[in-house]
């Protein structure tokens, strides 16, 4: 079983955002992986308050520390990129640790005759 760490926007539309999320958490198990979604873990109640810069900060730092036992991070885009999934794919890149793409809503375009 791969570890993969699950990259999706988090602020703006919250209540959306973490609907994608968890919908990413799920798509990364039923592809046999084991995900981790700090964004959704450490920003629940009574963890950390994403408000608060100090602990929005420590949450990206404990998040992406994750990066040195994965096989993987997956970045999931139907939503475009934030800020943070940007500077993480640029730390990715930079450590040579490998991610993938990936969307959950499948877009088809219909050509008129």
């Amino acid at each position: 079983m791969k570890l993969v760490i699950i990259q999706s926007p988090f602020s703006g539309d919250t209540e959306r955002n973490i609907a994608y999320a968890r919908a990413a958490v799920r798509d990364s198990v039923m592809r046999g992986e084991s995900p981790i979604a700090s964004h959704l873990l450490f920003t629940q109640e009574g963890i950390l308050d994403n408000n608060i810069p100090e602990e929005r900060s420590r949450g990206i730092i404990a998040g992406l520390a994750w990066r040195r036992v994965c096989d993987f991070a997956a970045f999931y885009i139907d939503n475009g990129w934030s800020h943070g999934m940007i500077e993480a794919r640029h730390l990715y890149k930079r450590e040579e640790i490998p991610f993938v793409e990936r969307r959950l809503i499948v877009t088809t375009r219909v050509i008129q005759p």
